[in-house]
């Protein structure tokens, strides 16, 4: 992680904490409307279906390889039109949509199902 992204993180959660503590129906309330920040939320797949790439609202990706569901599991993140992946054995990776429908990754392109 870019050392300008943390310095912005620490900003951002410093910036947020409130004054009175927050009870966690508040938290689950503010987190279940900030899940669905970019559009391409879904399952993706390479053309012959043989890894699949779910993208889950609240900002995690399940990876689906043949017949080995769950693969590979980590967090993502969206800037525009860009994706950066971090698996969590420690993988790193990352892509970019072409359209609402088509991402490149890794070599691959993955189109969403719909």
């Amino acid at each position: 992680m870019r050392f300008d992204l943390i310095v912005f993180n620490v900003a951002v959660a410093l910036a947020a904490v409130p004054s009175q503590p927050l009870r966690a129906e508040d938290t689950m309330s503010q987190a279940a409307t900030t899940q669905h920040t970019h559009p391409y939320v879904g399952m993706w797949v390479t053309e012959d279906g043989r890894i699949r790439h779910e993208l889950l609202p609240n900002g995690r990706y399940d990876e689906a390889r043949g017949t080995r569901e769950s693969a590979y599991q980590g967090r993502y993140e969206v800037t525009g039109t860009h994706i950066e992946y971090w698996d969590d054995t420690g993988f790193t990776a990352d892509g970019d949509f072409v359209s609402d429908d088509i991402l490149h990754h890794g070599g691959m392109v993955f189109y969403r199902r719909k």
